[in-house]
């Protein structure tokens, strides 16, 4: 079995015993560390990067939809605008590496940047939830090569509505959807 089908079966199987979202996240940041020590399983397809915004490649959607593994494509200098997720998530880094800088809610509203930013490096995994933290924007840690993470959400992170977060705190919703219309696994 190839190690992306193995991670599918693994995840599932954890899920199965309904555990807590810190058992979820700590044992799937395992099988999801596992996965990301090689990239040779992920195709070419879903690893193709557009010159003016991130990809997101969705490559599976849990049948039940109790999670989905989706690629993001990071061309040179690309980055995303401070955003939530409302769901638990796991992002490992495949190919190259992502800067993440973490934000927190005044209680005016505003945002106000909350520590320095981490570097996520190819093998690595972090966490994300509501509960752990939340918000935040992500880059592609290069100016000159793509950068390529594999991502965990709890549902269909594509069809679940989020927000980005102007520099004052406004929420502007969205449903990011995906780059792909494939059949997936």
């Amino acid at each position: 079995m190839d190690p992306f089908e193995s991670f599918i079966q693994d995840f599932g199987a954890l899920l199965e015993s309904n555990p807590s979202e810190q058992v979820i996240l700590d044992r799937g940041a395992g099988l999801l560390g596992a996965l990301v020590q090689d990239d040779r399983w992920l195709p070419s397809s879903f690893a193709v990067a557009d010159v003016e915004r991130y990809r997101q490649y969705l490559l599976h959607l849990d049948p039940r939809k109790r999670f989905s593994v989706v690629s993001f494509v990071w061309g040179p200098g690309q980055q995303t605008p401070v955003h939530d997720h409302t769901v638990w998530g796991l992002i490992g880094m495949l190919r190259g590496a992502e800067m993440e800088q973490h934000y927190v809610r005044l209680p005016d509203g505003s945002l106000l940047p909350d520590g320095e930013p981490q570097r996520l490096e190819t093998g690595q995994v972090d966490k994300v939830s509501p509960r752990i933290g939340d918000l935040h924007r992500v880059s592609n840690a290069f100016a000159d090569r793509t950068s390529i993470s594999i991502h965990v959400y709890e549902g269909d992170i594509g069809a679940v509505e989020r927000s980005t977060y102007g520099a004052d705190g406004t929420p502007q919703h969205f449903v990011s959807g995906y780059s792909n219309v494939e059949n997936v696994n």
